[in-house]
């Protein structure tokens, strides 16, 4: 699976923006697809996660309200909609794949997710 981002961009605190997954490959569907950023100078972090059949969402506290995971399986496609957008929102955000499908005890990690997308880059101005 070959996955890559995009809609990142700079918009002021109380916008928002969409960003989109691309997988590549015929299981996408089975797979939970996550999302996760990167504030400068710290590490990696867990945003939001879909299971394979979309009927399952988890999201960090940080974006509970504001962000909505959807996927689109005949697009191949997993979208993360952000609203109410912070400066603290700023970040690489990076979408990741995990072939498990199902949610697990690991689903907020990223070792759980094996596969996964450059970033793309989402700045909030305050």
């Amino acid at each position: 699976v070959q996955l890559q981002a995009s809609g990142g961009g700079l918009v002021q605190a109380g916008g928002s923006l969409r960003l989109s997954c691309a997988a590549s490959g015929r299981t996408f569907s089975s797979y939970a697809m996550g999302w996760f950023r990167q504030p400068p100078g710290k590490e990696r972090e867990f945003v939001a996660a879909i299971s394979w059949s979309g009927g399952n969402t988890i999201y960090a506290d940080s974006v509970k309200g504001r962000f909505t995971i959807s996927r689109d399986d005949a697009k191949n496609t997993v979208y993360l909609q952000m609203n109410s957008l912070k400066p603290e929102d700023t970040a690489v955000y990076y979408c990741a794949a995990d072939p498990r499908g199902r949610f697990h005890s690991g689903s907020y990690s990223r070792s759980a997710y094996v596969y996964w997308a450059q970033g793309t880059q989402v700045t909030v101005s305050s």
